[in-house]
């Protein structure tokens, strides 16, 4: 299969070009509903890069999120562009990449007023790892001449909802920084694609420029010479991150050099022939055994592919029945798995690799269930080299 790129979105034209001027060999990629991508490479490098635009909106970034996800498999799917900043500690300018991203809009109206009730979805734990480590390296801004005082890149909350926020002495401004105060940013579109990517297990990450204050000044002078510098930030600590991110895809994949545990590997061997079973070992080392983790179910075909599937199918119903998988999550999760199924019998060119992407967003929507991820992450690989 090829190599997986990174996925970049945007919102806004801007935001786009600010991106896309940084990319080489550019390919136009049309999705089969009329989407339209752009694949290249970073200039200078290796890494791949499909790059969308979503428009403004939750509803819509999740939409073209979903599609681009199913399309390109990414290692990951960064949003890049501009944002309000809600405090005035965060600088125009400034970088503020999501530690978790807040959906504002979801509350309650009593008569004692509006009650939040937003959703949460936190960044992957590696993407914000390696994120710090590159804002500690402090090497991937712009140098700007006349501007000494560089970016900076800020971790902490931003908060996503469906209207352009404009003002600080709005009663919906005040809401906001009453129940959202730990928010650094706020914006359109990151609640949308955190969604997304959590229902197909792709890892995102929201990266945005600080273009504004949100606080009556969008549409200035000021803001209009600010969001473009916002955006063009933003875009270069995003592509630093794509690079090490694929970078560190790259040597994961590459072959290790265990030949001086070659002798052990045949004369000590463990081996447990009941598939979908689960073993335990504790154990500083196994004497008179070969223990095989994480790897392929015995679905080296589309037939065997469909008999393990429908085995996970009543794994999936003892999940439910016991109470351990919510109703709503074992419907979503039976429709996937009727529609992989359904794939997998097709035997068309196509087919396989709509299979391998179906199953990945299902392993998506259980992932907070081991047992179940334990079965259907080997099927999920089995799929993947069948496409």
């Amino acid at each position: 299969m090829p190599k997986s790129p990174v996925v970049i979105l945007t919102a806004l034209n801007l935001e786009y070009q600010s991106v896309r001027q940084r990319l080489a060999d550019l390919q136009l990629h049309l999705h089969e509903r009329g989407t339209r991508f752009e694949v290249g490479t970073v200039r200078g490098t290796s890494c791949r890069v499909a790059l969308g635009l979503t428009n403004k909106g939750n509803n819509s970034a999740a939409v073209i999120a979903e599609r681009a996800i199913q399309e390109f498999s990414p290692v990951a799917v960064l949003f890049v562009g501009v944002a309000g900043a809600l405090w005035d500690t965060t600088r125009l300018g400034d970088v503020v990449m999501a530690s978790h991203v807040y959906a504002y809009h979801g509350g309650t109206s009593e008569d004692d007023g509006l009650k939040a009730r937003p959703r949460v979805w936190e960044a992957p734990h590696g993407i914000s790892q390696l994120a710090s480590h590159l804002a500690r390296l402090n090497d991937w801004a712009d140098t700007t001449p006349g501007h000494e005082d560089g970016p900076q890149v800020r971790f902490g909350a931003i908060a996503a909802g469906e209207i352009v926020q404009n003002s600080r002495i709005s009663a919906e401004a005040k809401w906001i920084r009453q129940h959202y105060n730990d928010a650094l940013a706020i914006e359109m579109e990151a609640a949308g694609v955190a969604q997304a990517g959590h229902l197909s297990g792709a890892p995102v990450a929201i990266v945005r420029g600080i273009s504004d204050r949100a606080d009556g000044t969008k549409n200035s002078s000021e803001d209009r010479n600010w969001q473009p510098r916002a955006a063009a930030n933003a875009a270069a600590f995003a592509l630093r991150l794509a690079v090490e991110l694929v970078g560190e895809q790259e040597e994961a994949a590459m072959p290790q050099d265990d030949s001086s545990h070659s002798a052990d590997r045949f004369d000590r061997s463990v081996s447990n022939t009941v598939h979908n079973s689960t073993v335990g070992i504790m154990a500083g080392s196994v004497t008179g055994s070969v223990v095989h983790l994480n790897t392929a179910s015995p679905a080296s075909d589309p037939t065997d592919l469909i008999t393990e599937l429908n085995g996970f199918r009543d794994q999936l119903k003892r999940h439910h029945t016991d109470g351990a998988l919510d109703e709503d999550s074992y419907r979503e999760a039976l429709t996937d798995l009727d529609s992989a199924l359904r794939l997998a019998g097709e035997r068309t060119p196509g087919s396989p690799k709509r299979t391998f992407m179906t199953l990945k967003r299902l392993r998506g929507l259980v992932a907070e269930y081991p047992a179940l991820v334990a079965t259907l992450a080997p099927l999920v690989t089995a799929a993947g080299d069948l496409a």
